[in-house]
């Protein structure tokens, strides 16, 4: 028995489809391996004896697994995120959150008078302008300029 892989390469250009996707009937295959031009190879198509098989999908069964697991809030810790931190909190709300709680915390130094009222200005102003990471650096800058009140 041949291979019948030029009777296949001329199907496969006939039916427009890869050679993969033609299928030719096992028990006609003497028909075939006679059949060598491609007005032979058109005759056997019409006889259904070579026919195109169905495009392969891709199965979407394991993508709704996991979207449904991600509807439930699972796959969503910290392995899973992709990008710059950048992208999921901007850099205007990053200040927002860290000027507010710094203010926050001067405020309550000033009320609890552990810093001058002078102090506080001074302080919240050079807070404005990011000098502070947080507020333990806004603490250590307070101890190492000695700025606490003396009680």
């Amino acid at each position: 028995m041949t291979s019948l892989s030029s009777q296949r390469r001329l199907a496969a250009k006939i039916l427009k489809v890869g050679q993969n996707r033609v299928w030719i009937d096992p028990e006609r295959l003497d028909d075939v391996d006679v059949a060598i031009t491609r007005e032979e190879i058109r005759k056997l198509i019409h006889e259904k004896v070579i026919l195109s098989l169905p495009e392969k999908g891709v199965s979407r069964s394991r993508a709704k697994l996991i979207i449904e697991k991600k509807r439930k809030g699972r796959r969503k810790g910290s392995g899973s995120k992709t990008g710059s931190p950048r992208a999921t909190i901007t850099k205007k709300e990053a200040w927002m959150t860290r000027i507010r709680s710094l203010r926050k915390r001067l405020r309550e130094l000033k009320s609890s008078r552990i810093i001058t009222e002078s102090t506080y200005r001074k302080i919240y102003m050079v807070a404005g302008s990011g000098k502070f990471e947080s507020i333990a650096d806004l603490e250590r800058y307070l101890k190492t300029n000695d700025l606490w009140r003396n009680r």
